[in-house]
C-alpha cells in the first residue's frame, strides 16, 4: 500500500510539473508575440524580426506565396510594408496556444493592422521552437481576411 501511495504521489508531482512546464512556455510565446507587436507599433523592423529564427530554414506563408529564410522574410516585410504608414498599428489576437512537441508550440490568432493607407485584418498561424533557450518562429503563414 505504501508503494502504490509512493507511485501516485510520484506520478502526481510529475503530472503538475509537466502542467507548470508548459504554463510557463505559454507564457514565453505570449511575450515573443508582445514583443512583436511593441516593435511593429514602434517601426523596429529589427526588433520585430529577433523574433523569427535566423536560419535559412525559415518558413513563411503569405499571399506571395513561400518565403524561406530570414532574409527572405525580412525583405519580404520591407517591400510590403516600406513606410511607417504602412506599418501603423498592429494588435495581435492569439486564439489558441498548444503543443506540438517538447519545445516547439503552435500558435493560432488573428492579426488587426490600423492604418492610414487602409486596414488589414487576417489571421495567422506560428510554429515556434525553444533554439539556444529562446522561442523563436520558425514557420509562419498569413492570410488577409478583409
Amino acid at each position: 500500500m505504501k508503494k502504490l501511495v509512493g507511485l501516485i504521489f510520484l506520478f502526481s508531482v510529475a503530472a503538475y510539473s509537466q502542467i507548470s512546464k508548459e504554463s510557463d512556455d505559454k507564457a514565453a510565446i505570449l511575450e515573443v508575440l508582445s514583443v512583436q507587436e511593441e516593435a511593429w507599433n514602434n517601426y523596429d523592423i529589427e526588433l520585430f524580426m529577433e523574433t523569427y529564427w535566423k536560419s535559412g530554414d525559415l518558413i513563411f506563408y503569405g499571399s506571395g506565396g513561400v518565403v524561406k529564410g530570414w532574409e527572405g522574410t525580412l525583405n519580404r516585410y520591407k517591400k510590403s510594408y516600406p513606410t511607417q504608414e504602412h506599418f501603423g498599428q498592429l494588435k495581435l489576437v492569439s486564439n489558441e496556444v498548444s503543443k506540438i512537441y517538447d519545445d516547439a508550440y503552435m500558435v493560432m490568432g488573428e492579426y488587426h493592422l490600423t492604418r492610414s493607407v487602409g486596414n488589414s485584418n487576417g489571421i495567422f498561424m506560428l510554429v515556434l521552437k525553444k533554439i539556444d533557450g529562446a522561442w523563436k518562429i520558425i514557420a509562419d503563414t498569413s492570410c488577409k481576411t478583409e
